[in-house]
């Protein structure tokens, strides 16, 4: 398929549902910018791109012997009968260890060893926190707690002479308030399989001290895996089974009598990667943070292979492959990501840590058109685009109602964004603004009625809203230069309202000006009489300055680069006008900053409306 052709883009499985701001000088904002823009010309379509397929991702080939044993493993018989049948099961022990070339945020780990985790921004005591399963912690605290994602964090901080006390002394109090195995959200499938393969891969954190200690923790490793080989299965998702499958095969190699295990677990794993993500590589919960989470799971079970001297199947680096570009395409021009389906504005440094541990060099994919994002790079600009439904119900994470919101930077300046950090309240995002996060007006795009276009549930999950998505990436000439065009559409306000919302975006080839246009369609035939309240809304980058012009139908914005920008309303958006409200936008380490948003907000017609605009750089 071209990229000049429309795409249809359907959501499977039918279920979606401070101070006031300062006075800035505004030059030249006596006139309508975007009716001096000339017509648009002709659509001229691009050359198609080279598109990815997956591999398959079946079990590796083995012999007669090894599909008999994975088999008898998968029906229950003991790893230690099947690898050696004549002599007493091999003791608990570690064969080698590992060195994962991922590390972690070193700050983290001081705050770990001043005796506080610190869960997206907020520090919590370490001896005032419950261990036990049941204990009533919050989703982020839960993860690092009994996913034991600390312990990256704490090798990453000081030499191990100087830290292993500290996850020494924290194991000990896990395992004491959580019996092998047990019930809760310890032993989720997800959870259990972070824990298991973070116990493998940092153990020397763990197991160099006191031997009844380390003699617990062996055994706790082999239960866990043991637990893990029956409940695997029953994951809450595809990523969660994924985090079980690489434990299984990490122990299959880690631990004696292990060979059964692993033909057991790679199978699972391989099956389970195909799964996981679409055509272009992109996990199917349409998360960033999800997709990061897959990288380093896949990071680490590779050095586990290279701590025992044992080549991965292939198809590990095939879907390492897959996954960094769609990752690349979502890096704004700081180089960090962007707000997207819960994540809030991951670091460069955690991504560049990220992809030079996968050792995967790629360009960003311009088109993830299954994973659903669109990707235009123009002088020093970066605007990325939603253009999917929401994910399927089943494998929304933190499901957000975000169709059809863009980003944009210039340079290192975020300057439109989306609020973003849903997956990380709990931290200092507070729990009970959780799914307005996720909400539509948190979302730089069109709001109909105050509605959501897709219904944003609890528990991460979505309903009813958003079925289809049309999208079209074209090249326009302007000014003897290409220019990209994005012209999309959704459906979600069609059963509720009778409207489709049509966006287009003209992002100049010199990156300074992006000329839009919201567009409001009946979905039948004929339009339905009366009004309707609209607000179209772009959430600034923090640290912008915003002010109106005189007539409402324009504003400044002072840039923290020393960059001055213009936003005007087209001639005939009817009576519509800007306003500038309150906003917040969560930043690479979970911390909420507060922010502004221009809206434009108005009453139109049942029947549709058209509504132009412009960001344009001054000077």
């Amino acid at each position: 398929m071209s990229h000049g052709a429309r795409t249809l883009l359907r959501a499977e499985g039918g279920a979606r549902e401070d101070e006031a701001a300062p006075a800035l000088p505004l030059k030249g904002m006596d006139e309508p910018l975007v009716d001096k823009e000339p017509p648009l010309p002709e659509a001229l379509p691009l050359e198609p791109a080279r598109a990815l397929a997956l591999a398959d991702f079946q079990p590796p080939r083995a012999g007669a012997v090894d599909s008999m044993v994975r088999w008898a493993y998968r029906l229950g018989v003991p790893g230690s009968v099947l690898a050696a049948p004549l002599r007493k099961p091999a003791a608990p022990r570690l064969l080698a260890t590992v060195a994962s070339p991922l590390g972690g945020e070193r700050v983290a780990g001081m705050a770990l060893r001043a005796g506080q985790f610190l869960v997206h921004g907020l520090k919590l005591p370490v001896d005032r926190i419950e261990l036990a399963s049941n204990a009533p912690l919050t989703a982020p605290v839960q993860r690092m707690v009994h996913g034991f994602t600390w312990l990256r964090d704490l090798g990453a901080c000081a030499p191990r002479e100087e830290c292993a006390a500290i996850g020494e002394t924290l194991l000990a109090r896990w395992l004491k308030a959580n019996p092998v195995p047990a019930k809760g959200p310890a032993w989720s499938v997800e959870y259990a399989g972070l824990r298991l393969l973070g116990w493998l891969v940092h153990a020397p954190l763990l197991l160099g001290g006191d031997a009844r200690l380390r003699g617990q923790a062996l055994e706790a490793m082999e239960a866990t895996a043991r637990y893990l080989d029956r409940q695997v299965a029953r994951a809450e998702d595809r990523l969660g089974q994924v985090a079980g499958w690489c434990a299984i095969v990490a122990a299959g190699l880690l631990l004696p009598d292990g060979r059964p295990r692993r033909l057991f677990g790679e199978a699972g794993l391989l099956r389970a990667l195909g799964e996981l993500v679409s055509e272009d590589g992109g996990v199917l919960s349409r998360s960033p943070l999800a997709q990061m989470e897959a990288i380093a799971l896949l990071v680490d079970l590779r050095a586990c292979y290279e701590a025992v001297d044992r080549d991965p199947p292939p198809a590990l680096e095939t879907m390492l492959g897959l996954l960094v570009p769609p990752l690349l395409a979502l890096r704004m021009g700081d180089r960090g990501l962007g707000s997207w389906q819960g994540a809030g504005a991951t670091s460069a440094a955690r991504v560049d840590a990220l992809i030079a541990a996968s050792g995967i060099r790629a360009r960003p994919s311009k088109e993830c058109r299954h994973w659903g994002y669109q990707r235009i790079d123009a002088g020093k600009a970066v605007l990325v685009l939603d253009a999917a439904p929401p994910p399927r119900a089943r494998h929304a994470r933190h499901g957000c109602a975000s169709t059809l919101a863009f980003e944009l930077s210039h340079g290192e300046q975020r300057i439109i964004v989306n609020c973003g950090g849903g997956e990380l309240a709990g931290g200092m995002v507070p729990v009970r603004i959780e799914q307005g996060l996720r909400g539509t007006a948190a979302h730089s795009t069109l709001v109909l009625d105050d509605a959501n276009s897709t219904a944003v549930l609890i528990k991460g999950q979505i309903g009813k809203g958003v079925e289809e998505v049309d999208i079209a990436r074209t090249t326009v000439k302007q000014k003897g230069r290409d220019a990209a065009r994005l012209e999309a559409s959704h459906n979600g306000y069609a059963a509720r309202y009778g409207l489709i919302h049509r966006r287009t975006l003209l992002l100049g080839a010199d990156g300074t000006g992006l000329s839009g246009e919201e567009l409001l369609e009946p979905s039948g035939r004929q339009g339905k009489r009366g009004k309707i309240a609209f607000a179209i809304r772009f959430h600034l980058g923090y640290g912008i300055e915003a002010g109106l012009s005189d007539d409402k139908r324009g504003a400044g914005l002072a840039l923290p680069d020393g960059s001055y920008w213009q936003f005007r309303l087209g001639g005939d958006s009817g009576e519509a006008h800007i306003a500038i409200e309150d906003s917040l936008w969560v930043d690479g380490q979970g911390r909420p900053r507060a922010t502004k948003q221009l809206v434009v907000e108005g009453l139109t017609s049942r029947s549709g409306g058209r509504f132009p605009w412009l960001l344009k750089r001054m000077g």
